[in-house]
């Protein structure tokens, strides 16, 4: 029996599914914000059954209570969106990150895929790193295969990166287990950054329209990460060790803005030690 229930088949030509899920790699919910934004006000094509993919002990649905009486519980939820943007027909998978079932959810998300006729896979997700705030957010970038990528896309670091998977990676992997081409965009989000971050969230977009070859609406986003930038310079401004570390992280050598992986290991252990109570 599949996880999902298809509520619609829409008619479509050549679909790329895009995913993201909130929780594990989604620094300041940057890039569940990004899927969220793009699947706004769209249809729905399929839901999946949460009963059989959520613990509810970790995350618990939320309950309305007005006037003291118990008026709504709202359930976690996993949907498939469709959106059409600049003639490319968009498959936006998101919502809150499954704990069961990420295997049999893989084979669904194949099967679900091949029956709607998806040409391509792309992962969006948000790390927090060791780079200012007042640069523009880099994004590390993976691909199945060679190809893939345009040439101004940054690619992910060389080597052996051992990470603790995200539900998305599992899908991801079952994707390219199908024969499925898969890219995956990942902004880096500043590591002192509390609370949503839309200069993220903006920079996954942008790097989704590049790559798809379509301009991907950005509402009020931009609004929001003008404001939000104001709020961190503002804090950073009225503490000198902020200051000080901000200083730091815009002097520090990288490859194009980006820091490897010993540079922010350093940079965060530093500035935890720094302001230890």
């Amino acid at each position: 029996m599949a996880l999902y229930n298809l509520e619609t088949t829409p008619l479509l030509s050549e679909a790329v599914m895009i995913g993201a899920f909130d929780g594990w790699i989604d620094a300041s919910g940057a890039s569940s914000g990004a899927a969220a934004h793009l699947a706004e006000g769209a249809p729905t094509v399929a839901a999946f059954d949460a009963d059989l993919i959520y613990d509810y002990r970790s995350r618990r649905p939320v309950l309305d209570v007005i006037d003291g009486t118990l008026t709504r519980l709202v359930w976690p939820e996993m949907r498939l969106a469709h959106r059409q943007i600049g003639g490319r027909d968009l498959l936006i998978l998101h919502g809150a990150e499954p704990d069961f079932r990420w295997r049999e959810l893989g084979t669904d998300v194949v099967e679900l895929a091949f029956r709607l006729g998806v040409t391509q896979w792309v992962s969006l997700g948000a790390i927090p790193a060791a780079v200012p705030h007042t640069r523009p957010t880099p994004i590390l970038a993976t691909a199945s295969a060679d190809g893939l990528l345009r040439d101004y896309e940054v690619k992910g670091p060389d080597g052996l990166l051992r990470v603790p998977a995200a539900a998305l990676s599992a899908l991801e992997m079952a994707m390219i287990g199908s024969g499925v081409g898969t890219v995956g965009f990942f902004a880096q989000v500043p590591h002192y950054v509390g609370g949503p971050w839309a200069p993220a969230t903006i920079a996954l977009l942008d790097h989704v329209g590049r790559h798809l070859g379509v301009d991907l609406p950005l509402g009020e986003l931009p609004e929001e990460a003008v404001s939000q930038r104001a709020r961190v310079d503002a804090l950073v401004e009225s503490q000198d060790d902020a200051r000080e570390y901000l200083e730091r992280l815009e002097g520090l050598p990288g490859e194009d803005g980006m820091l490897s992986g010993d540079e922010l290991a350093s940079e965060i252990e530093r500035f935890l030690r720094d302001n230890e109570s």
